[in-house]
């Protein structure tokens, strides 16, 4: 698990690629300094595993489904990466609960200044994620914990303040680009339980509490 507070941006050092896979191998200071083999590493927002280190860099492998529902397949040697090692069981909880399981890519559509925050308007590649986006709710973006200003019925917007703007990818990324999306895990789980009608179901449904009544009535929908 992460949350989605970058600890620094990585450069690509070298590609390997054959197919829809890959072998990225990324450099790398501060993150270094306790990395093992089998450590998970989320890379733009995507949980990856250290299956070599060196003194300056690591390697990760990228496999057919990761390169299909992400922007790892657009990077080129020399390119910028977030990178967050997985959250110690006693570190500080600072953004949200962040799997690093992309649930696909977006648009930058804008790039607008407001102050001393800037705008990203972003285009999702699929419609059916804007039920789990909504105002004020928490977003990654590209391995980054961010929250949701506006939506409407083909983008929404995020706030970026200056130290996040310097320390992450986002300082690099213009209108076009693709960005790494990953929704809130907890509206994930709502709608799975919600909707769900698999194998035992009926009788699941019929001893649960759990209803879109139960769920309006305490304020979760």
């Amino acid at each position: 698990m992460f949350t989605g507070l970058i600890e620094e941006i990585g450069i690509l050092r070298g590609v390997s690629s054959g197919g829809e896979m890959m072998v990225l191998t990324i450099g790398a200071s501060l993150i270094m300094s306790d990395l093992k083999i089998g450590d998970s590493v989320a890379v733009n927002g995507v949980c990856l595993t250290a299956t070599s280190i060196s003194e300056h860099s690591f390697t990760v492998d990228v496999m057919p489904q990761t390169y299909r529902n992400s922007n790892l397949r657009e990077l080129r040697s020399g390119s910028r990466m977030n990178l967050e090692r997985a959250m110690a069981a006693g570190g500080r909880f600072g953004g949200h609960i962040v799997q690093g399981h992309v649930d696909g890519t977006g648009e930058i559509r804008s790039v607008k200044r407001d102050q001393n925050a800037v705008v990203f308007e972003i285009t999702p590649d699929k419609g059916s994620l804007f039920k789990y986006i909504i105002p004020k709710g928490s977003i990654t973006l590209d391995g980054i914990s961010l929250t949701v200003v506006s939506t409407s019925s083909s983008a929404f917007t995020v706030s970026i303040i200056p130290h996040t703007l310097g320390e992450t990818v986002l300082n690099h990324k213009r209108p076009g680009d693709s960005i790494n999306i990953e929704c809130d895990v907890l509206g994930k789980y709502v709608d799975h339980l919600l909707h769900y009608r698999g194998a035992g179901s009926e009788e699941e449904e019929s001893s649960s509490r759990i209803s879109r009544d139960f769920l309006a009535a305490n304020g979760f929908v």
